[in-house]
């Protein structure tokens, strides 16, 4: 039986894509650098999903995410290179103002308080992660909180998966899921550290990754049902 879920927390439990684009949109007006239309919104996101997948990959350490995909961005906008390292540092604490729940995400959390451990499992910067996890009260409602930074790996590496087991203890890899929304950083880091994985499907996206998850759930309030089969 499942005695200990592990949550991703943007894409899955919050809307990152509401917290991004709040926060670019925040940070551009801070800056002075002018509007940040819809079409820029979209590109940035494209250009930030690629650097993280080459992170998960073992391509780029995350310091090196955090500022060459706004160095990237800024350069197809002819926006000042000399502003990316303070943007970057603006919008690390900009992305923890805005924290909207994905539809069922509050609900199920609080339905499964007391009846499984629950715990936050994150490659979010810290200083992020921290002040969206406190915003949205996961910080009390969750059992444990683990971050890449202050694991030293990053999800998909085993090593990620290997820690928080062994911090939260008495757990077999048998007894903990995993439920994400990225099948190259949550299901395959799952995978390959040997526990169940439950792939939340949202908005109708195609694997073409060669991944395979053990479940999949397109609401988040197919996971209580699930959980009751397991």
């Amino acid at each position: 039986m499942v005695k200990v879920v592990l949550w991703d927390i943007d894409g899955t439990l919050l809307d990152f894509q509401a917290a991004e684009q709040a926060a670019i949109r925040a940070c551009f007006r801070k800056h002075g650098l002018g509007a940040c239309s819809d079409v820029m919104l979209k590109d940035y996101a494209a250009i930030n999903r690629r650097y993280w997948e080459r992170l998960e990959r073992g391509e780029l350490e995350k310091r090196e995410v955090l500022v060459e995909r706004f160095r990237e961005f800024f350069g197809k906008y002819g926006l000042p290179q000399e502003a990316v390292t303070a943007f970057n540092d603006s919008y690390q604490l900009a992305l923890g103002d805005t924290a909207c729940f994905h539809e069922h995400g509050l609900e199920i959390v609080t339905a499964l308080r007391g009846t499984v451990r629950q715990v936050a499992v994150t490659n979010g910067t810290k200083i992020a992660q921290q002040r969206k996890l406190r915003l949205s009260g996961l910080d009390q409602l969750l059992d444990g909180i683990f971050i890449s930074e202050d694991l030293g790996a990053e999800k998909p590496s085993p090593a990620f998966f290997d820690a928080v087991l062994a911090k939260i203890g008495n757990i077999s890899r048998a007894q903990a899921i995993i439920v994400g929304d990225s099948l190259t950083s949550d299901i395959l880091g799952g995978r390959n550290a040997g526990i169940r994985t439950c792939w939340y499907r949202k908005d109708g996206t195609v694997n073409d990754t060669g991944v395979r998850p053990d479940y999949e759930i397109h609401d988040l309030a197919e996971l209580l049902p699930l959980l009751s089969r397991l």
